[in-house]
């Protein structure tokens, strides 16, 4: 069975091929941010994003019509519990015109599902708003504002299983802080197999190559009311021109690493003195009971960067790391365990929203 993987990032589209569970192909589309500046709403991006990856397909000798399924990554939906998704209409409608955060993941599934053209079935699994925190968790300290589970559960649920594997141990049985280091950053507390408190990597925890995270609120409310601003454009520099490329102009934090000054690598050491920060925070959600840290993503290939967070957390837990991300394998397994039969699709409706 052929599986079309779709993952899109804020600045990069992944596509991958697989044959069941080997991967045939995988490719890393990625888009000049100045080309994706012409856009108002990353929701404008679908016809670029999904003419790149039709270019893609024709480029390695695909059509559509040869895949049994598309697995899609999944957007910001209202919270769900984990699982396999088919895509329909209402979802797609919902992604387009109801989400209340803007985010590339949005596009994955209206991607997929226009390029089915209703002909193959489409699926996204464990999407960013897998919802699994206490109620405490959800305390902002302002009725009208309730935090929310968003993150990157996809690829943290599946390092998560692969480190208790590690350990000879069940994922369901361990305590375990992840932080996932990409263009926006997760940190998550895990007590026995539930994600029970996160950071939404849009609003809250460390800046990020691209976003602000938690920000003085006395100074942000000054900003907004300054008049120099549109909503829009506040929106934006949270969240794609916030964090280094705010600083720095950039995302890229292997080059500046490697090439940048003094000046521009104290930027690199404040964001991830603000990571450290954070994963003892879901140290102390676990009350001190952690079994594993694990820093996954991206940035994770970074062993500079690994090895700085682990200088302040390593008398917490053991550290792992556990670079890059494994989203595309974990999205094609579950499409496959639903056209296998072994799981049976959950369908989204009226009542999800």
């Amino acid at each position: 069975m052929l599986i079309l993987v779709i993952n899109p990032g804020s600045t990069s589209t992944k596509v991958a091929i697989f044959d069941d569970d080997k991967k045939l192909v995988q490719k890393t589309l990625r888009h000049d941010v100045s080309e994706l500046e012409k856009f108002n709403d990353v929701m404008e991006q679908e016809g670029f994003r999904k003419k790149e990856i039709l270019k893609f397909l024709s480029e390695e000798g695909y059509k559509v019509e040869d895949f049994s399924a598309i697995a899609c990554r999944g957007g910001i939906l209202p919270p769900l519990e984990s699982g396999t998704y088919r895509v329909n209409e209402s979802m797609v409608d919902y992604l387009k015109n109801k989400t209340k955060v803007k985010h590339a993941s949005n596009l994955a599934a209206v991607i997929g599902y226009s390029l089915s053209n209703g002909k193959i079935p489409v699926f996204i699994t464990d999407p960013v708003s897998v919802d699994e925190m206490i109620d405490e968790a959800r305390v902002s300290g302002i009725p009208e504002i309730e935090r929310l589970s968003l993150a990157h559960a996809l690829n943290i649920k599946a390092v998560a299983r692969e480190v208790a594997e590690q350990l000879g141990k069940k994922y369901e049985d361990l305590n375990m802080v992840i932080a996932h280091l990409g263009g926006g950053i997760s940190v998550t507390a895990h007590r026995k197999g539930k994600m029970i408190d996160v950071n939404n990597a849009n609003d809250e925890g460390p800046f990020s190559p691209e976003r602000t995270g938690e920000l003085p609120v006395g100074d942000v409310v000054k900003l907004a009311f300054s008049g120099k601003y549109s909503k829009k454009e506040l929106k934006k520099m949270f969240v794609g021109r916030g964090g280094l490329v705010a600083y720095l102009g950039t995302n890229d934090v292997k080059k500046v690493l490697e090439t940048g000054t003094d000046k521009e690598k104290f930027y690199v050491d404040a964001m991830i003195y603000q990571i450290a920060k954070e994963i003892g925070g879901m140290c102390a959600v676990l009350k001190g009971k952690v079994d594993a840290i694990v820093i996954t993503g991206g940035i994770a290939n970074n062993q500079n960067v690994v090895e700085k967070i682990k200088s302040y957390v390593f008398k917490f837990a053991p550290v792992f790391s556990v670079p890059g991300e494994f989203e595309m394998e974990a999205l094609a397994k579950g499409a496959l365990r639903v056209l296998k039969g072994k799981e049976e699709a959950k369908i989204w409706g009226e009542k999800n929203e």
